[in-house]
């Protein structure tokens, strides 16, 4: 008769499971620094604008917007669709920076974790 075959056919992957309190510890801390930097990137605030400062937002890295200001001399109700424009390029804008932002702070947690970018 032939020899058994299962996975791996009798043979050590890896030397075994790893320390399953060290990787849960590690998952903690882990969780414990991504709780952190998430409060750092709500009180961290960047400020986007267009139009050569016509309009202006302030975004937390937590992509929470904190204040919209826009020049006078931008309102023209004759030209309402240059306004929405210049809105949405600086909402677009700072959405996307926020965004860099926090991914390079969460990142720095993740990096040599081989974790799927975008995960947490």
């Amino acid at each position: 008769m032939g020899k058994k075959r299962g996975f791996g056919g009798g043979r050590s992957f890896g030397g075994g499971m790893p320390n399953m309190g060290s990787l849960m510890s590690q998952v903690q801390k882990l969780q414990e620094e991504m709780e952190k930097t998430q409060a750092a990137l709500a009180d961290e605030e960047i400020t986007v604008s267009a139009g050569g400062g016509a309009v202006s937002v302030v975004v937390t890295g937590a992509r929470e917007f904190r204040s919209v200001t826009i020049k006078p001399e931008v309102v023209d109700p004759d030209d309402v669709e240059m306004l929405q424009d210049l809105l949405l390029a600086v909402f677009n804008d700072a959405i996307a920076q926020a965004k860099a932002l926090e991914d390079e702070r969460m990142g720095g947690l993740t990096g040599g974790m081989g974790l799927p970018p975008g995960l947490f």
